[in-house]
């Protein structure tokens, strides 16, 4: 009943997770989802229109562009007249107070009254008008070339070349012919304090009259009315269909950013998030039940079926890259090398159209990065070097270049109306793929994975573990190889990990060297378990085991490989001591318990290969006679003891793939044991006559 009870819980645990995966997962997609986007449809002026017939569904006027709305209010601007007030007190102030300062005359000058006529000088320059150079310089810059001067209640348009500046008026006043040739004597009067501004630029008429101006520039050219067809499917968008489209549009995200409106969107995001999730998590549920049970494996799953999306809804917002240049084909990458393709395969079907949603159900955009992971996930098997990468990332770019090419030659009818920009973007995303090797050690570290980069550096020989392996105990080191090899070769049959296999092979006796000469394979004719009980002799004999586990920790060795350690002799007796013991004490009752491997059981096939590597080749130094026979009697009597003690149970090895693993050990140990032939040796007499020539 307990047992009952125990998977009962776990039922119901597992739907639990999966319902809070699905729940959070969801949450956080539509959470960051774009709701008010104008853009919503992709289209090119000369492109044909790809989408069904489009009718607006209410009135809304057909907007200028930005660039014909600035030419017309430049236009009307550039026609726009500045208002300037003339100001009468300007003009009798300065000539009374000259007349003042110079009431006895001007010194030097005689013979009539030059005051008066200096005064009637400065008067005639006043008439004209006279402004300050700074308004002159904002007035020429504008492209301004006539004025309005108000005086009193009427304005008179005059010309701005007809207006003096201060500092034109004092020029202009040297140039009268009685004035001019007295000028060095005149200068030492300092007569430009006299002459000042009196036209006065009117800042808050202007304004006013400006914004009134601007505002008849109305940013409509007409309107398209409810019902009224805007485009027809097939049909080629031009300038102004592009305009009315773009209205359109404007128009439409202006009516969505009312609060129904917004709910609308988000429901129905809501239910498009939630299908796709759904559906991803039923497929791990009916076909991948094993990635539930590690968490490292699920977690990966939704984090890449959630970052994905949120990039693509992030760059939407901002509208300020592309989303092309996202290398969704990362994630398959990760997941094909890591898990399997088929999971890769659903899981990127999944991320691009969430994706789609962000950028408003794009087919070239669905079935571009579709493409490109389908590819990616083809061409790479595993990730073992950089050249892989390279030509995976060429495949791809080359993949969505022909894909995109093919959906532009459907859509224009010139090959001159080809858009060049996007395969930019496209070359750039597969820049970014060679990124994933590097990135390769984040996910490992994050998730817990091991990848194949990996396991062929552990592989090496010459890291630090496995050099004082074959210093301190070149017999076992030997062993591992030769049980890496068998391994390797065994998994290779069955479809199974073969580096993987290998590298746990290379580790999984590390333990021995805690004590190196208590096993056979290192002994040198001397046994020191010849002084020690059965009981003490299995304790050092299963120690490798424990010691073994603490080596890998302290040399942080991944997980998978350290399994490889507990799981090589699984929950085993040490038989030799555990026999000799009950033959030594006939009429006791032996508990077994101290002469048990600490185990688990192996629970993945590449640990099942191990263990039936491992026993064999230990025994197979123990036959006195390498014949066929023997090896093939010593094989299956092994292996089929293995399966009879259930330590196979809780992995998931077949009977086929036991049946092959037998076979393989038998020919690849007949190949290592193969008997040498024996050469004959000459007869005396034929000896002697060989021995006379050579002389």
């Amino acid at each position: 009943m307990s047992k009952f009870n125990k998977i009962e819980d776990n039922y119901w645990r597992n739907i639990a997770t999966r319902t809070v995966l699905t729940i959070v997962t969801i949450a956080v997609i539509v959470l960051l989802l774009p709701r008010n986007q104008s853009k919503l449809f992709n289209y090119e002026v000369g492109q044909v229109w790809r989408y069904p017939a489009l009718n607006a569904q209410f009135d809304f006027p057909v907007f200028k562009t930005d660039e014909a709305i600035k030419a017309e209010r430049d236009s009307v601007v550039r026609q726009y007249q500045p208002y300037f007030n003339y100001n009468e007190d300007v003009e009798k102030q300065q000539i009374e107070r000259f007349r003042e300062n110079f009431k006895n005359g001007i010194p030097g000058l005689k013979g009539g009254n030059w005051v008066e006529y200096i005064a009637g000088r400065l008067r005639y320059l006043y008439s004209l008008g006279i402004i300050d150079p700074t308004v002159e310089a904002q007035l020429e810059n504008k492209g301004e070339n006539n004025v309005r001067i108000v005086v009193g209640k009427e304005a008179v348009s005059q010309s701005r070349d007809s207006i003096l500046t201060t500092i034109n008026a004092y020029e202009r006043l040297f140039m009268d012919p009685r004035l001019g040739p007295n000028r060095t004597l005149l200068q030492s009067c300092n007569l430009n304090e006299y002459i000042e501004a009196n036209l006065v630029y009117d800042k808050d008429r202007n304004l006013t009259e400006e914004d009134d101006l601007l505002n008849t520039v109305t940013p409509a050219s007409g309107l398209v009315q409810q019902g009224e067809r805007i485009i027809d499917n097939g049909s080629v968008v031009d300038e102004y269909k592009a305009r009315v489209l773009g209205s359109y549009e404007k128009a439409l995200a202006e009516r969505n950013a009312g609060e129904s409106e917004i709910t609308s969107t988000l429901i129905g995001q809501v239910i498009i998030v939630s299908i796709l999730v759904i559906l991803f998590t039923l497929y791990l549920a009916l076909f991948r039940k094993d990635y539930f049970l590690k968490p490292r494996n699920i977690t990966m799953l939704y984090v890449m079926i959630v970052i994905f999306p949120i990039l693509t809804s992030l760059f939407m917002s901002y509208n300020k890259f592309s989303v092309y240049l996202i290398p969704f084909a990362m994630a398959p990458i990760f997941i094909r090398v890591f898990m399997d393709s088929r999971t890769a395969g659903v899981t990127h079907v999944t991320t691009i159209l969430i994706s789609a949603i962000a950028v408003k159900y794009q087919y070239e955009f669905i079935v571009v990065q579709l493409v490109g992971g389908l590819i990616a996930i083809y061409s790479l098997r595993e990730l073992s070097k950089r050249s892989q990468l390279f030509i995976t990332a060429i495949l791809v770019v080359i993949g969505e270049a022909a894909v995109y090419l093919g959906l532009q030659l459907i859509q224009v009818d010139s090959l001159t109306k080809l858009d060049s920009t996007m395969y930019y973007h496209l070359a750039i995303s597969g820049f970014e793929l060679l990124f994933t090797y590097p990135l390769m050690l984040v996910v490992e570290k994050t998730f817990g994975f091991v990848s194949a980069v990996t396991l062929f550096e552990l592989s090496n020989t010459n890291n630090d573990l496995l050099r004082r392996l074959s210093q301190v105990a070149p017999g076992t080191f030997q062993h591992s190889i030769t049980v890496g090899n068998l391994a390797a070769e065994v998994a290779n049959k069955i479809g199974a990990k073969g580096q993987l296999v290998r590298t746990g092979a290379l580790y999984h006796d590390i333990g021995k060297m805690a004590n190196p000469a208590f096993f056979t394979e290192n002994q040198a004719g001397v046994n020191p378990h010849d002084k020690l009980t059965e009981k003490e002799s299995a304790a050092i004999i299963i120690s490798h085991v424990t010691e073994g586990l603490k080596m890998a920790e302290k040399y942080n060795l991944p997980r998978v490989i350290r399994d490889f350690i507990s799981t090589h002799h699984g929950e085993g007796l040490t038989m030799y001591f555990y026999v000799k013991y009950k033959n030594a004490h006939p009429d006791e009752k032996v508990d077994p318990e101290p002469f048990r491997y600490p185990g688990p059981n192996p629970f993945t096939r590449e640990q099942a290969i191990l263990m039936m590597c491992d026993t064999v080749e230990a025994a197979s130094r123990s036959l006195k006679e390498y014949t066929e026979e023997n090896i093939c009697k010593l094989v299956n009597t092994l292996i089929d003891n293995q399966v009879a003690k259930g330590f196979f149970r809780d992995c998931p090895i077949t009977f086929r793939d036991v049946t092959v693993a037998k076979q393989t050990l038998i020919e690849r140990l007949k190949s290592i044991y193969h008997t040498r032939i024996q050469y004959p040796k000459l007869n005396s007499r034929d000896s002697k006559l060989d021995d006379e020539k050579s002389k």
